[in-house]
């Protein structure tokens, strides 16, 4: 989801508690880097659409293994002062310390889908968060070209494992034997 405006008058004035606090009495989807708040615009049908094919899809997956997967809104921190709402987070074992119930202080995998009015967000900007955070598989879901990009972590940045179109499996390397047909993902919504 793309940033519509960062509250500018709270640049470097919030605090992380503040912040903390404000998600907790919010319908929007706020970030927080730094003591920059950043709210999203609110996430389209095809988007929503997108996330819940996907949350369907990894959720029993998921669950066999005694694992949980989640969706936005929930907040992810990606370090002390770094907050994220990825689209879906996934842990692959639900009783991990690292998930708590005013955010996760880590992932297994994350995904995003792409939003069209800031695509570098989700494409450059997360991915780097993403790495920052340590987390081992990243899935950029991309409905501007109908494309999914599957990223592991390796020394600290993403290389990736595959880029995949129409007609192709989007495979996960952290979860093995899940993947997605790429065409069936975009006509589902």
């Amino acid at each position: 989801m793309a940033t519509q405006n960062a509250i500018r008058p709270l640049d470097g004035i919030c605090t992380q508690a503040q912040y903390l606090e404000l998600t907790n009495h919010s319908r929007r989807l706020i970030e927080f880097t730094d003591g920059r708040i950043e709210v999203l615009s609110p996430p389209t049908d095809r988007h929503q659409g997108l996330s819940q094919f996907l949350f369907l899809a990894l959720h029993p997956f998921v669950k066999r293994l005694g694992g949980t997967v989640l969706f936005a809104p929930l907040r992810l921190r990606i370090r002390e002062g770094k907050f994220r709402e990825p689209d879906l987070l996934l842990m692959r074992d639900a009783n991990d310390s690292r998930r708590q119930n005013d955010y996760w202080r880590g992932a297994d995998l994350v995904m995003e889908v792409v939003c069209p009015d800031d695509p570098r967000r989700d494409t450059q900007v997360k991915r780097l968060d993403y790495a920052e955070a340590g987390i081992p598989e990243y899935w950029i879901v991309n409905p501007i070209d109908e494309s999914v990009a599957v990223l592991t972590l390796s020394n600290g940045t993403y290389a990736e494992h595959g880029a995949h179109g129409r007609g192709e499996q989007a495979e996960s390397l952290l979860l093995e034997g899940f993947s997605v047909d790429v065409g069936e993902l975009f006509d589902a919504d």
